[in-house]
């Protein structure tokens, strides 16, 4: 049996059974999407960015790694797939027009996607940003499209993404509760002696018998002067009395990750410790206050500046006070439609979610980290994970 016969019999028996939205979502997706493409004169949008793919149709699966692409138009939808991913496409999607191409021969995809791209009008939408496109299939495009103008058709989805559905933030709650759970696990493990990994390990086991799917990242953790270097995770570090343990953690519910930071201290925590960690406290309250519909990006990142203020001279801190998340893959939960951050003019709108990744570190010390994933209300903004926010 080769690919397209195990596709068409997986069709017959297994089509759309994990389909994590009703055909009603993603009818109004579609509608709301090729109104925009009409408004903008594109007649075909290739999609390659994984969680676009998700967004639409459902498309999930682990190995992200491989060209897939997804290509809409005024009529119809177009999935192509490796052969390896027929599967996934079967059950997870209700697309009727899927392509699959030898796993081992990547110069196929050209030739059928310049089929399904081409006829639809004289210009093409591409995401120019994403690193899922590659640039063999969009010299390849060209080369057999010589008439057909691409443009780069990159926030195009992004903008439709950022606002949630009441089906996607139910999403964001399951994984906001597992999140917690695993968190929770995790610091009650903590004692002096242990590793890094140790307390990963928990928090991993309590994230995954929780319910959580493969993360879009895994638990991370990291203890005394490692916890002051951003983007670091476990390796083999032993606890010590007193030490600050950074935890950031993300389950996964339908591909939905709500993270959260907290960080705890193996003994009592210094008067520094408690100065910083109320630091992180009062740029989120700031943040929470500021974002509501109509206010821009840019004047919550000045309210959280205004906060961080009296420490901001002694501290590490990315600039970036918060990030849309939603339907993610690896290697990141970073929805990337949206960020909290000086000359953003982006204004919020209900129904908008972000973490809020407020991590302050003393370099070469310890990093005190703590955060929420939030919705945007009327009034402000309510947390979807649950944090103590407790340092001891």
């Amino acid at each position: 049996m080769d690919f397209n016969a195990y596709q068409n019999t997986l069709a017959a028996e297994l089509k759309g059974r994990e389909c994590p939205f009703p055909p009603a979502e993603y009818d109004l997706r579609l509608e709301r999407l090729r109104a925009r493409m009409s408004a903008d004169g594109i007649g075909a949008l290739l999609l390659t960015d994984p969680s676009d793919l998700f967004y639409l149709t459902g498309y999930s699966t682990f190995e992200v790694s491989v060209h897939v692409a997804l290509v809409v138009t005024a009529g119809s939808l177009t999935l192509q797939v490796p052969s390896i991913e027929t599967g996934p496409a079967m059950i997870t999607t209700r697309v009727d027009n899927v392509i699959g191409y030898r796993w081992e021969g990547i110069g196929d995809v050209l030739d059928p996607l310049a089929q399904a791209v081409g006829g639809h009008g004289s210009t093409v939408g591409i995401d120019y940003w994403h690193g899922s496109l590659r640039q063999g299939v969009v010299e390849g495009l060209k080369e057999r499209l010589p008439d057909t103008r691409f443009v780069d058709a990159s926030g195009m989805l992004k903008s439709l993404r950022i606002v949630k559905s009441p089906a996607e933030i139910d999403y964001l709650r399951q994984s906001a509760r597992i999140t917690g759970q695993g968190i929770e696990a995790a610091v009650a493990a903590i004692q002096p002696g242990m590793t890094d990994n140790d307390i990963a390990a928990v928090g991993a086991e309590a994230l995954l018998a929780g319910g959580s799917e493969f993360m879009s990242m895994q638990p991370i953790v990291t203890v005394a002067q490692r916890s002051s270097v951003i983007h670091t995770n476990h390796k083999r570090c032993k606890v010590q009395e007193g030490d600050a343990v950074f935890l950031e953690f993300g389950a996964v519910w339908q591909r939905y990750t709500a993270p959260m930071m907290r960080t705890v201290v193996a003994g009592q925590p210094s008067a520094r410790m408690r100065t910083v960690f109320d630091g992180c406290r009062r740029v989120v309250d700031a943040l929470q206050a500021a974002m509501v519909p109509g206010r821009t990006f840019d004047s919550a990142a000045r309210a959280a500046e205004q906060a961080m203020a009296p420490l901001a001279d002694d501290v590490f801190f990315s600039g970036v006070f918060g990030y849309t998340v939603g339907a993610q893959f690896p290697p990141s939960w970073v929805e990337g439609s949206g960020f909290i951050a000086r000359g953003e003019s982006m204004e919020f709108r209900q129904g908008m979610v972000f973490h809020l990744p407020i991590c302050l570190r003393i370099p070469g010390q310890w990093g005190i980290g703590c955060s929420d994933t939030v919705l945007v209300g009327d009034t402000g903004a309510e947390p979807l994970t649950s944090n103590p926010w407790r340092l001891a």
